[in-house]
Order: C-alpha cells, then sequence, then structure tokens
C-alpha cells in the first residue's frame, strides 16, 4: 500500500504513537545483538520519518527509505526543519538496491511488514535488510501479533474527531488467514475552514511466530530473538498486540 492523501495528515493522526518506545528499543536491541559500537543505521518504510529523526538526534547516521514519495517529502521537511543531514531514498523495500554491506542495523518499524501480501515478499524484504547489513549488524523489525489482526482490528471500529481532522477507520477480514482491510475515511478542514474528505483501503496481513523465524532464516540469518510489546526480551503471550524480532547478520 502507497499512503497518498493520507500522507498529508499522517502526522497528526499518529501524534500519539509510542516512536520513543520504538526508538529505545532499537538503540537496546543494538547493544544486546552486540551492535551497538555501529552507528549506520537504515530505516526501511521509515514514513514522515519520526524515528529516522529521533535516531539521528541520539547520534545515528540514519538513512531513511519509503515506497511513498508523499512521505519522503514529508521526512526530508522534518529533516531540514531540524538541520540534521538525514538522505532519504525512494524505494521499495523488497527491492533493496544499492546498500549491501552498509549498516550497522536496519529498523522495519510501524507493522510496516505487514503490509506486503506474501510470503515471498516477507522473505524478499528480509533478504534486503540482510544485504544491506554489515557483518554483525543487526535486523528490528515489529509485527501485529495474530490476536490484534482477529480480536482488535476485527472487532471494533476507530473514530476520532477535532476540529481540523476527523477520521472514520473500519477493518474487515482479508483475503487470507490473519489479514485485514482497512477502510479509512478522512476529512480534513481547509484554510478557507471547508472539510474535504478523502478515503483510502489499506491490506495488511501477519504470520505466526514460527513463520516469521522460517522466514529469517530463507532470508540468511542463522536465526532470531523474539520480544514483545516494546520490551526487550520479554515473551509473547495469548493477547500480545505486537511482537518484535531481531536478528544478527
Amino acid at each position: 500500500m502507497i499512503y497518498q492523501g493520507f500522507a498529508a495528515v499522517y502526522d497528526e493522526v499518529m501524534s500519539e504513537a509510542p516512536y520513543e518506545l520504538w526508538t529505545s528499543f532499537i538503540v537496546e536491541a543494538m547493544k544486546a545483538e552486540g551492535s551497538s559500537g555501529g552507528r549506520q543505521v537504515l530505516d526501511v518504510a521509515c514514513g514522515t520519518g519520526e524515528i529516522t529523526t529521533m535516531l539521528y538526534k541520539l547520534g545515528f547516521a540514519t538513512t531513511g527509505i519509503d515506497i511513498s514519495a508523499e512521505m519522503l517529502a514529508a521526512a526530508s521537511r522534518k529533516a531540514m526543519e531540524n538541520n540534521q543531514d538525514i538522505p532519504f531514498f525512494q524505494q521499495d523495500m523488497r527491492e533493496l538496491q544499492g546498500v549491501e554491506d552498509t549498516f550497522d542495523a536496519v529498523c522495519i518499524c510501524c507493522d510496516s511488514l505487514n503490509y506486503l501480501e506474501t510470503r515471498e515478499d516477507v522473505v524478499s524484504a528480509l533478504t534486503g535488510a540482510f544485504n544491506a547489513l554489515k557483518k554483525g549488524g543487526v535486523l528490528i523489525f515489529d509485527v501485529h501479533s495474530e490476536y490484534k489482526i482477529n480480536e482488535i482490528y476485527l472487532k471494533n471500529t476507530f473514530a476520532d474527531s477535532s476540529e481540523d481532522i476527523s477520521y472514520i477507520w473500519n477493518s474487515f477480514k482479508g483475503e487470507f488467514q490473519n489479514s485485514v482491510e482497512h477502510e479509512l475515511s478522512f476529512f480534513v478542514r481547509s484554510e478557507e475552514g471547508f472539510y474535504e474528505r478523502f478515503d483510502e483501503t489499506h491490506y495488511q496481513r501477519t504470520f505466526s511466530v514460527s513463520d516469521y523465524l522460517s522466514f529469517l532464516k530463507n532470508a540468511g540469518f542463522s536465526g532470531g530473538n523474539v520480544s514483545a510489546d516494546f520490551q526487550y526480551g520479554k515473551q509473547p503471550d495469548k493477547l500480545s498486540e505486537r511482537i518484535f524480532f531481531t536478528a544478527a547478520k
């Protein structure tokens, strides 16, 4: 899914997202996996660059990649406003190019991997991450749990209303097991005071923990560690909503 109209309001809609927790997890995982001495980090599917810029502030040399030109434009503006020298490139995470053996860490945050529809696509993305890492570098990514897809998304409607932006978010069962289609309708207030509506449909699919560990092996990693809900080393349980994986090259 390529974010289109949503990119313009993404930061406001996601203003309460726990980006600090993602950033802290990345730093802790790099230390735990033995990659704490490296500073080169590739943020895959970086979106508007929130995590990319936070890592830069912590002293990392960050690079952002995303498939959406609109998202990258927002990320570039954010970096420039913060006087940060961060390169951003438009690339599909399934076809990473020009980054071989470059980075000490590759992160794929905010359930971005769930936007890939097939097992083959997931393995392609993980293989690209493997190739982008230096020897000893670490891959860090998170995905929605099966519980979140089937019990949180499929049994609830989400909505919010503010003076400038309102939205309604409905989710429906997808084509495959553990998949969901999100139908989002946004109402955005213009400078003239009128509200413009735009709609987007997002598709997400997740797999079991054992599947993701198998995908990591298929991508070249010898194994992987599993954590839950932003707590490095915490094992997932049946109510965990977000699963984190770390794997060293």
